[in-house]
Formats: structure tokens, sequence, C-alpha cells
């Protein structure tokens, strides 16, 4: 996992070939006017999925602790104060269900071992090793997950 802002997004651009392109369409766009809905970035390889929602409680987002195996979530908080739980993958336990290949997801009963905050501008990168619980708020989330093809 990774935790940023976008001002220092070439930093990571020799992650994966895609991240520079993820990162060049997040500065093309106005993050604020951005409606919500789902963009093609690159075909199948990237795609934008942009969410404004009011936070959920602790409760509400653990219930869907997730990982992805085929996708590489870069997510960025465009405005509210966004907290989200982390655990390593490998620490979890206690999977629920099958891994869902239509969906990408895989979901635990875990607890995180940690959360932070992001905030405007801010973002975090999710890699399969990265079970993670977002929308943790108490206000409205506007936020984009890019979905890196791996």
């Amino acid at each position: 996992m990774i935790v940023d802002t976008l001002k220092n997004a070439e930093k990571y651009f020799c992650l994966h070939p895609l991240f520079e392109k993820a990162f060049e369409y997040l500065k093309s766009i106005d993050l604020e006017k951005i409606e919500a809905g789902k963009y093609s970035i690159d075909g199948d390889q990237l795609s934008a999925i942009v969410s404004v929602k009011p936070g959920k409680t602790i409760e509400e987002s653990i219930a869907k602790f997730e990982c992805h195996n085929k996708h590489i979530d870069i997510q960025i908080c465009i405005k509210g104060k966004e907290h989200i739980g982390w655990k390593a993958r490998q620490d979890c336990l206690e999977q629920r269900g099958e891994y869902n290949s239509e969906k990408d997801v895989l979901f635990f009963d875990d607890v995180p071992d940690m959360y932070f905050q992001l905030t405007d501008k801010q973002f975090a990168i999710f890699f399969p090793g990265d079970v993670h619980a977002p929308m943790i708020g108490k206000e409205e989330i506007k936020k984009l997950v890019v979905k890196v093809r791996i």
C-alpha cells in the first residue's frame, strides 16, 4: 500500500507500466466537477469509478473488507475525509466465500490492523496484497477509484 498526494504521483510511475497513464488521466480532468459514474481510460486496462456517497461506519465498511486479484486500485479522495482500514492479505485468516472473478473481489471477515485518513487530493494505492475497508466517515465522500489491470 502507498499513501501520498497527487503532486507526488510521478514517483510511482515506475511501479507499473500503466501508472503514468492513470495519473495523467487524473491531471487531465477536473476532479471537482467530474460526475459520479464509470469511465473508460484505456479499454479493459484502465478504468475509473467516481462515487459520491455518505460515509460508512467502521462496521459497515469492514463488512466488505476486500482485496482484488486482477486489479490495483488507485483511490483518490476528492472531497471529504475518508478513513480506510487496511491489513496485509497474508495476515488475513478468515476468508468469506470464494473469490468472485467476474467482480474481481475477495472478502475477509478479519478486521483491519490499522486505519488512516485521506483528504482532498490524497490517494492510496492498493495492490492485490492489500485488504482494505474504504469509505469510513461521518460526512459525504467524493472519491475516484482507478482500476489498473495487472
